[in-house]
């Protein structure tokens, strides 16, 4: 500090003589340029003074006044300087004093800071390091050594020493004051300081005693209190676990954030404050008597949450505060526990429902489950097995009871049994019985003792395998007589199986004897006896082939004259077959067939043909004829005799029989070739039926036969070609008129079902035998004993509309007992329904 002083003292000197320096040299200068009589430069050098009588020239006037000048800048600098010295000299004394007032002074601090437990650490630079002084009580545990006793985490409580880094780098970057009580790794509390000085950064460490340090460690505790609780809160929101806080009078005071999401509550200080409670009333009132009864409540409870039932398991104690509690979600794992229990049945219920015999036994060697096939196969009691015998005991049972195999010396071999308990590795044995069975018993260590014992009775199993070994060979034998040919390719092209069939086919019996044939060796065979290799090559990229999805192919193909046909077979393991037959015959049969097809598409062209031409030129004529009859009989030609008359009636009662026979058969071809169009709509079924009636009224009435109609209210309608169904209905009633004797009755009725309407027609006529009535819906079939001999398709016709309406039609009678005719038809055809779907 002294000589910042008197570097600041010496500059402030020069600058000042400087100053009058500069003065004196302008005095000089001022005076030399106001001399008088001079007016220009040549005059100044010219002129010439007098001075005291003395002649000067102007050169020396100037020279003398420089002179003058700078002596007297000399003097004044000279008499600055000697004061100013002087001046220094006492200020120099002056902070001599003050120096040494104040390194007394630091002494005193220091010896005071010692002496009284103190220890200072001073930063006047960021650059430069701390100075530490002072010293604390070797109780405190803090080091004497300045290095170690600035890495503060070696000696102060890990909690203590983050705190007091974080204050000192705030109160050197920013100058922020602080007061921290801290504690040792000895628990010794001691109080910091930090305070900035000027451009200092000053930290003390004091140590505490008496109250101070009483107060210091209640403080300590307390923050150790409030962070442990912190923590515990933090831990506790961030937990899925409902927790709550009571006060003595019940109520909440705090709650984690799992509860307030409970009741439905973003924040936690909403759910304290509407006291929203987890549990019903009657529940928390069980909760809160067994608290205070007992002083702690633990149990499960059950509340809803969110719309879903949820069980809780809930701890509720008392303490100084108040009460606290938590409540464990375990609606998951009851689920998974009743999910295990159903498991764990539902495996008994499976090992129940095994043949194999199955029988659990724990650490102890008791017999704990066993299912019902190990009860069958040793025949034992429910009694004994009720009483969980162990292992030992149920060998000796089985041997006394003749069960088990002799064996030369039992104790070893049942020993050699019951080791299985103390090994941890399965167990295998074979067991003869007396009585012929064949039993692998395996023994199935559990992770946490005793074991599982599998009694399998393999005695239909190697029957089976010995019945498989002759059925192999049968089919060996089987294939080797087929007339088919077989082959069998590895997924490598080689043949792995063929039989003599596929060998004569191809002509190769004598590639056989070189070893295992490749599919490539009978293309080329094939090449050079047909000069083709024929589906050789397809077949090679079938067998070989890398596709993901093989399928069956077939195909046909000629060799030596046979024509075989052939079909690859996908097998597992890559395996394919390949089989031929010698369709040789069937080729011809298909030839002819295909001849007899072509002739029949012949056929059914010619009868298309005949349908348009009976369609048209047929039908033609005919109205041609009914129209001039009917003139005829109007007699708008002029009149016409008795004998003209009748015989203008026969022509237009045969023309309509014609026309009406004409239409039958039109519909009959029409229906067989799939041709014919119905015009399907909703039929009023009693409207029908009436018309019907009266279209055959003037038939019945000729014959004196009384018609009924009956008809059911409940019929209503059905989808049916109207037309067609009331052709259907009169073609019926027309046969039974024909039928039934004079004087007779013709009942027709209809009844609605769950699924459509059924007409029945019932005469009391003298009936068709049973041997006649299979012909009855045949075409040209006429029946004997009508009063008219008709064209015999009406019934025909009549089956052919019931079955287009997806109806059906049956006719039941006995000899002498009359006639009864039963018609069904569906609500709607069923082409329809399934449209309509």
């Amino acid at each position: 500090m002294p000589k910042l002083f008197k570097a600041r003292k010496g500059r402030r000197v020069l600058t000042r003589l400087s100053q009058r320096t500069q003065r004196g040299w302008l005095f000089a200068t001022t005076a030399l340029c106001a001399t008088p009589g001079v007016a220009s430069a040549q005059e100044r050098t010219a002129a010439a003074f007098n001075i005291f009588g003395i002649p000067f020239q102007t050169i020396e006037v100037m020279q003398f006044a420089l002179f003058a000048g700078a002596l007297t800048a000399a003097l004044a600098s000279a008499l600055w300087l000697i004061r100013e010295r002087g001046r220094t000299a006492s200020q120099n004394l002056a902070l001599r004093g003050r120096v040494s007032a104040l390194n007394s002074r630091i002494n005193q601090l220091e010896a005071l800071a010692t002496a009284e437990g103190q220890r200072a650490v001073v930063w006047t630079d960021r650059n430069t390091k701390p100075t530490v002084t002072g010293k604390l009580d070797a109780i405190t545990g803090a080091p004497d050594n300045r290095s170690e006793f600035l890495a503060f985490g070696r000696w102060l409580e890990p909690r203590s020493a983050t705190r007091l880094d974080h204050a000192i780098g705030a109160l050197r970057d920013d100058a922020i004051p602080f007061g921290d009580v801290i504690q040792t790794s000895l628990g010794t509390p001691i109080e910091v300081t930090g305070r900035t000085v000027g451009g200092s950064a000053v930290v003390r460490f004091a140590n505490l005693s008496g109250e101070r340090a009483e107060h210091a460690r209640v403080r300590a505790e307390y923050q150790r209190v409030v962070e442990t609780l912190e923590t515990l809160q933090t831990l506790l929101d961030s937990s899925r676990i409902p927790v709550w806080l009571r006060r003595k009078d019940g109520s909440l005071t705090w709650v984690n954030r799992a509860y307030g999401e409970a009741v439905e509550m973003a924040q936690t200080g909403d759910a304290v404050r509407r006291q929203a409670e987890l549990f019903g009333t009657q529940t928390g009132r069980s909760i809160a008597a067994k608290r205070e009864t007992e002083g702690a409540f633990a149990g499960s409870v059950t509340t809803v949450v969110r719309g879903d039932r949820v069980t809780y398991d809930v701890v509720d104690c008392t303490g100084p505060f108040g009460s606290a509690g938590l409540a464990l979600d375990q609606t998951e794992a009851e689920a998974m526990r009743a999910e295990l229990n159903t498991t764990i049945r539902s495996h008994e219920e499976t090992l129940d429902g095994l043949t194999t015999a199955v029988a659990m036994f724990d650490a102890q060697a008791k017999l704990r489950f066993h299912n019902q096939a190990f009860e069958r196969m040793w025949d034992l009691d429910a009694g004994f097995l009720a009483r969980e015998p162990d292992m030992s005991m149920f060998l000796d049972r089985m041997r006394t009871e003749g069960k088990l195999p002799e064996q030369p010396e039992w104790r070893r071999w049942k020993d050699d049994v019951l080791s299985a308990f103390q090994s941890v590795d399965p167990a295998e044995h074979w067991w003869y019985l007396p009585d012929g069975r064949t039993m692998r018993v395996k023994a199935h260590p559990h992770p946490k003792g005793g074991l599982t014992w599998v009694f399998e009775n393999l005695t239909e199993r190697i029957d089976l395998e010995s019945r498989y070994e002759t059925m192999v060979r049968v089919q060996g034998e089987t294939l080797d007589h087929l007339a088919e040919g077989v082959a069998v390719f590895g997924s490598d092209g080689k043949l792995q199986l063929a039989n003599p069939a596929f060998k004569r086919f191809w002509g190769i019996s004598h590639l056989m004897a070189d070893g295992p044939l490749h599919i490539a060796d009978i293309s080329r065979s094939c090449t050079a006896q047909f000069g083709d290799p024929g589906p050789w090559e397809q077949f090679a990229g079938l067998v070989t082939g890398f596709e993901d999805e093989r399928g069956e192919t077939a195909g046909r193909a000629e060799a030596d004259g046979r024509h075989l046909a052939w079909m690859v077979v996908p097998l597992p393991n890559g395996q394919t077959m390949i089989t031929f037959v010698d369709v040789t015959d069937s080729e011809q049969i298909e030839r002819a067939l295909r001849d007899r097809n072509e002739a029949l598409e012949r056929t059914a062209q010619l009868r298309d043909r005949f349908m348009k031409h009976v369609s048209y030129e047929l039908r033609v004529p005919l109205t041609t004829i009914s129209g001039f009859t009917e003139l005829l009989a109007m007699k708008s030609a002029g009149p016409l005799t008795e004998k003209q008359t009748e015989y203008v009636g026969h022509v237009a009662a045969s023309s309509g029989e014609l026309k009406a026979l004409t239409e039958d058969i039109l519909d009959l071809v029409s229906a067989d070739a799939g041709i014919i169009e119905l015009d399907f709509a909703p039929v009023d079924v009693a409207a029908t039926m009436r018309e019907a009636a009266s279209n055959v009224d003037a038939l019945m009435q000729e014959n004196a036969i009384e018609l009924v109609t009956r008809i059911d209210p409940e019929a209503g309608e059905i989808i049916a070609d109207q037309a067609r169904l009331l052709r259907i209905m009169v073609n019926i009633l027309q046969n039974a008129g024909n039928f039934a004797p004079d004087g007779t009755m013709v009942t027709f009725s209809c009844e609605r079902g769950e699924s459509g309407v059924t007409f029945k027609i019932r005469d009391q006529g003298p009936g068709i035998e049973e041997a006649a009535l299979e012909d009855v819906f045949e075409r040209f079939h006429t029946g004997a004993g009508g009063r008219k001999r008709g064209s015999g398709l009406g019934l025909a016709l009549v089956r052919s509309f019931v079955r287009l309406h997806g109806g059906t039609v049956e006719i039941q009678s006995r000899k002498d007992k009359g006639t009864e005719v039963v018609m069904t038809f569906p609500d709607a055809p069923a082409h329809l329904r399934a449209a309509a779907e």
